[in-house]
């Protein structure tokens, strides 16, 4: 057998010839009486490598950006750039993690790598993990879209509260938004397809990028009485900690905040769920052309994540808030160049949504029509039926941090860490790695990591709830 001649030679070097094996056949044919066995991802990739770049580095991209800063403040300079740097590794390895598997069994679905490692069970447990998760993804967009724009728009006609016209309506606007922009791009048959606008809507987010460095150097600290709220802020700072440094960079700081920033950054890459389906669409994919489009999308987010944090929290310094941009309409309401960042990364969250769609309509189809082809009504119908019920969530949900929180602590951690891990032990053949090799200790440690990481993750949240009925019990 070649698989056994491999062995003779280095494990690694025979594993990458195992993949480019299957990689040159498309997808292994599996003993099926003895025809090639047809996967819901069979067919031959057409998007280019940069678009993949914009999709992927779109689909890290989130809303979480906005609290980075806050999170650099808990945390100091240096430990934030340490856990940075640490979350983007682990986020890299998991990927790897998976392409490796996906390249032993020549399926590029998620659904169906949990398929191969654990049966049906495997298969709607992963359906059931990316469908919540990106439920939740999509719905926080939609939030800030719901709170954001009402205001944006009565800026731009210059009234100073809402006065209560069908156009500043939240829950309105949403709906227009998701019917005018968000459902065209989801009807697009592959994910390839939306380059053009992840492409855009990183554009508007290195527009944000530009005005946070751009008003470091025009907001001074400390701040001007007439900013009385940040002021207060900061005041606060000192009255509690005993010291007027409130315009001095920490390097390392611990407090009750700082706990929760590893689940931040942690949440702030997942993209895992949209990494087979852009592998998929490829174009001459291979698993390191595919590992290379998800390092560069990492490290650029990676950059963007780090300057956006460091340059936001050397402006406002202990005044920063958990959202950034509410920090900076707090100093100026009326600011244009601020107004501008506000619409921009409106427009980049709402063209961020058609891209986290698609996973969970993968997921769907597998679960509930793993055999059918593709069919032009399902791939509406299943569109529209998620849009409507992400539109309800935002419309009828007052309150939905804690629920994101729970799904969050489950969800993200099992995507990025968990079955990765689980999925590389079980599929990987012990021919190639026997189960007390490095790579599977390393994967095992990996998805242990990842329970670590939901548990604290639960613990803060449930802490978090009872001493919130303990605050609102004592009567304050």
């Amino acid at each position: 057998m070649e698989l056994q001649k491999m062995n003779g030679h280095s494990r690694d070097d025979g594993f990458d010839a195992l993949e480019s094996m299957a990689e040159r056949d498309e997808f292994l044919p599996h003993k099926s009486g003895g025809k090639k066995e047809a996967h819901f991802t069979d067919f031959e990739g057409k998007t280019s490598f940069g678009m993949s770049i914009f999709n992927l580095s779109n689909a890290i991209m989130g809303s979480g950006i906005l609290g980075l800063a806050f999170a650099m403040s808990n945390t100091g300079i240096i430990l934030f750039i340490i856990l940075l740097v640490f979350i983007a590794i682990l986020s890299a390895y998991s990927i790897h993690l998976l392409l490796r598997s996906a390249g032993v069994v020549g399926i590029r679905a998620y659904e169906q790598l949990g398929n191969r490692a654990f049966g049906h069970p495997g298969k709607m447990l992963a359906g059931c993990i990316i469908t919540v998760h990106n439920i939740g993804a999509m719905s926080s967009y939609l939030f800030i879209v719901k709170s954001e724009l009402p205001l944006v728009i009565q800026a731009f006609l210059g009234k100073h509260e809402n006065t209560g016209e069908w156009f500043l309506n939240g829950n309105y606007l949403i709906m227009i938004v998701s019917a005018a922009i968000i459902l065209p791009l989801a009807l697009m048959k592959q994910l390839g397809y939306l380059g053009y606008t992840s492409g855009f809507s990183l554009s508007c987010m290195v527009f944000f990028l530009i005005s946070v460095i751009y008003k470091k150097f025009n907001i001074p600290c400390p701040l001007d009485e007439d900013h009385h709220n940040l002021t207060e802020i900061a005041a606060d700072f000192t009255i509690h900690n005993g010291t007027d440094d409130s315009c001095e960079a920490k390097l390392f700081t611990i407090n009750s905040q700082t706990a929760y920033t590893i689940p931040i950054l942690a949440f702030a890459f997942v993209c895992h769920p949209e990494v087979l389906p852009i592998y998929t669409e490829l174009r001459d994919a291979t698993k390191k052309r595919m590992q290379t489009v998800a390092n560069i999308s990492i490290l650029a987010m990676f950059v963007m994540y780090l300057l956006t944090a460091l340059f936001g929290y050397l402006t406002f310094y202990v005044a920063v808030e958990s959202e950034l941009l509410h920090t900076y309409s707090r100093v100026d309401p009326l600011d244009t160049l601020i107004l501008c960042v506000r619409l921009a990364v409106l427009v980049a969250v709402t063209l961020t949504v058609p891209v986290v769609l698609f996973p969970i309509r993968r997921a769907v189809l597998q679960i509930l029509f793993p055999e059918k082809p593709f069919h032009w009504a399902r791939h509406i119908c299943i569109a529209v039926c998620l849009l409507i019920i992400v539109n309800l969530l935002v419309i009828f949900v007052p309150s939905i941090r804690d629920i994101f929180g729970l799904i969050g602590a489950t969800s993200a951690p099992s995507l990025i860490f968990i079955l990765p891990g689980i999925f590389y032990i079980r599929i990987v053949p012990e021919e190639q790695e026997p189960l007390l090799s490095r790579p599977k200790i390393q994967a095992a440690c990996f998805a242990a990591v990842g329970f670590i990481f939901m548990i604290m993750s639960l613990s803060f949240i449930i802490i978090d709830w009872v001493t919130g009925e303990a605050r609102s019990g004592g009567g304050h």
